[in-house]
Order: structure tokens, then C-alpha cells, then sequence
């Protein structure tokens, strides 16, 4: 599957333009982390964007429709692993993350919404007055971003090895390149 296929599925699937936007900031920090790690951009991004792509139409069996359909269709299965993995803590059937791009999907997917809520209370709710300082700030106030599992995000440093600073780095850096898709 190429970036416009995954687009495609995102789109078909997918008419809730948050959380569009929510994959859109995975892939990003996705392949920042690629990156980092010196791995497939293209790979760890697709998988970054269409992680939650059945989470509107089928939120109860999410993430196994996806997974079901990319198996059909022979999909890389780093990627379908990755997706079954990054449901880890509340679905029964799914596996502990193993690989890099596991730990990288299941933290990465929330530090990006604790990203953009630090952007929505700036005063000019742009991504570019966002700190890595700013973020971290925030990130111990249980009452900001309540739906973000801050747990996870610091498996950074345990399962990635990346001190958490630098973790936010990556994904604030990665997501502020696509901030004029985000209108943000």
C-alpha cells in the first residue's frame, strides 16, 4: 500500500475530520521516528496514518476490521502488526508491542494528542509557539488533555530508549512540518 491507497482508506472509511487529523499527526511522528531509528519513512508513516482508520465505523472491534482487511489484502504485516499492538492495554485479542515500530505506534499515538491540545491553548493556537519545554509542562497536569495516557508516552524511554524530551522533540517537530494541513 502506497501514502495515496492509505489516504484512500483513511477518507472511505473515516468522516470524522479529527480524527483524520489525529492519523495525519501519527504518520507524522511516525516518520520522524522512522527517522530516527534509520528505518522506512514511507512503512512507518502508512502505518502511523491508517492505524485508527476503523475506529469511527467499528469502534468496539477496532483495531480488527483494519486488521482483518490489510491481512486480505497481504499488506506488510509489520504494519499489521504494529496495528494490532497498538490496542495493547484495552483490546484482549492484542499483542504486547514487540518491534520499535510497535512501541513507536502505541506511544507516539498519544503523545500526538497531547501535542496538538498544547497548540489549541496557545494564544495564536499555532503549532510553531509550541515548545518541547511547553509540552513537558504540561505533561504532568492529569487535568490538561485528560484523555491522554501520559503512561504510555513514557514507555519512550524504557521501550525506545529515547528520553522523554526527546521524544517530544521528534513528534512536535515532525508534526508542526504538516501544520497547514492541520490549519493549526
Amino acid at each position: 500500500m502506497d501514502r495515496p491507497e492509505a489516504l484512500d482508506l483513511v477518507n472511505s472509511w473515516t468522516t470524522n475530520q479529527n480524527l483524520i487529523k489525529h492519523m495525519l499527526c501519527v504518520e507524522a511522528c511516525m516518520r520522524g521516528l522512522a527517522r530516527y531509528f534509520k528505518e522506512d519513512e514511507d512503512s512507518w508513516g502508512i502505518t502511523g496514518l491508517i492505524h485508527d482508520a476503523d475506529y469511527e465505523s467499528h469502534p468496539q472491534e477496532h483495531p480488527w476490521i483494519l486488521v482483518k482487511e490489510l491481512e486480505k489484502n497481504q499488506e506488510n504485516p509489520l504494519t499489521v502488526q504494529a496495528i494490532k499492538a497498538h490496542a495493547w492495554q484495552w483490546s484482549e485479542k492484542s499483542p504486547e508491542p514487540i518491534s520499535q515500530m510497535d512501541w513507536s505506534l502505541y506511544t507516539c499515538d498519544e503523545l500526538s494528542g497531547l501535542i496538538v491540545a498544547a497548540a489549541l491553548v496557545r494564544p495564536d493556537r499555532k503549532l510553531a509557539s509550541v515548545t518541547v519545554e511547553s509540552v513537558l509542562k504540561k505533561f504532568p497536569d492529569k487535568s490538561f488533555a485528560k484523555g491522554v495516557h501520559r503512561e504510555h508516552i513514557t514507555l519512550c524511554e524504557e521501550k525506545l530508549g529515547i528520553k522523554l524530551p526527546d521524544f517530544v522533540g521528534i513528534c512536535l517537530s515532525s508534526i508542526q512540518t504538516i501544520s497547514d494541513t492541520l490549519g493549526l
